[in-house]
């Protein structure tokens, strides 16, 4: 299987990628339980707290959740990643040293652009599947649709800003094959109201 085909099993298993910053240990399994429950299967966990190489552990345990590490931003944070079993990275930006490493572990990467520019280098790089980030203040629906006539073999996971309610006008966009959100988890943790939110974003569609 190529590097693209590989990263697209990723994308298309789940239309909403839960982007998730896990404080305790402790609610690791529960949460991944209640997404995976509610027919969300693919969990980016960010690497925004202490625990969260911990939080990865623990949510690859859970059956039938495939787990990714996301706020990669360098080649140690890819390796210590992959160590805590994350089996796809995603990157809030593009960087050849980040790129190089992706591809000799060869593990699923998703890098982060913002303009035509970032598509560029990631193009030289091999690359054709990009997180868009974040996605409403870097123009929103307009700006990925412009992008989307220039780049025509491109795919994107915009995140950043997408709710629960503009989700599916973001997935209606041919060259979004899923998008990031974070109102799946936001709030007190309550696992019904979890699996409600991903029953919910696991009935939308991408074109």
């Amino acid at each position: 299987m190529s590097d693209t085909a590989k990263l697209d099993a990723v994308m298309t298993r789940s239309t909403v990628i839960p982007v998730l910053v896990v404080k305790d240990v402790a609610q690791a399994r529960p949460l991944a339980e209640a997404l995976v429950a509610g027919g969300l299967t693919t969990l980016e966990v960010t690497l925004r707290t202490p625990c969260a190489l911990e939080v990865i552990a623990e949510m690859s345990k859970v059956e039938g959740a495939l787990v990714g590490a996301g706020t990669v931003l360098s080649p140690k944070d890819l390796e210590a990643s992959l160590k805590a079993g994350a089996e796809f990275i995603v990157s809030p930006g593009l960087t050849e040293s980040l790129a190089k490493s992706a591809a000799e572990h060869d593990v699923p990467f998703l890098p982060g652009v913002a303009n035509a520019g970032d598509i560029m280098r990631g193009l030289d790089l091999g690359l054709t599947r990009f997180k868009f980030f974040p996605a409403v203040t870097n123009g929103g629906l307009p700006a990925i649709k412009a992008m989307s006539s220039v780049f025509g073999a491109v795919r994107f996971c915009p995140t950043g800003g997408i709710t629960e309610a503009t989700a599916q006008e973001w997935l209606s966009v041919p060259s979004v094959s899923c998008v990031g959100g974070s109102w799946l988890t936001a709030g007190e943790f309550d696992a019904a109201e979890v699996t409600r939110r991903a029953k919910a974003a696991s009935a939308l569609k991408a074109s």
